[in-house]
């Protein structure tokens, strides 16, 4: 059962914080990061939450890192809120680099079929 909560509130942050990003937080430097996933341990006490960016960057990387530091406790007393739990679970971004690293095995067997036509 335990295991049931916790995907279920997985799933409820991520949709909770994607949606306070695009309608609650006014941050320019969080505009176009997306919540990829979250990971709550298992007594719900700490929430580590992945995103992605569109740009490449590094600079745009740290300033949207930097946003959503920035938002954190917004973040964390809405979802208090919106979720209707007793305490909120401690909130840690983390950039997701599966879409680029997605990206880049692409751009590997683009080249290998590009250099051997028979695959």
């Amino acid at each position: 059962m335990a295991h049931y909560r916790v995907g279920r509130l997985e799933q409820e942050i991520q949709r909770e914080v994607n949606d306070m990003l695009l309608k609650r937080v006014r941050d320019p430097r969080v505009e176009g990061v997306t919540i990829t996933g979250v990971e709550v341990t298992g007594d719900l006490q700490q929430a580590k939450v992945y995103y992605s960016i569109l740009s490449d960057k590094a600079s745009d990387n740290e300033k949207a890192q930097a946003g959503l530091t920035k938002a954190t406790g917004l973040i964390r007393s809405e979802l208090a809120a919106r979720l209707n739990i007793y305490k909120a679970p401690e909130l840690t971004f983390l950039k997701d680099d599966s879409v680029q690293y997605g990206s880049h095995i692409d751009e590997l067997l683009g080249q290998l079929h590009k250099d051997d036509p028979l695959l």
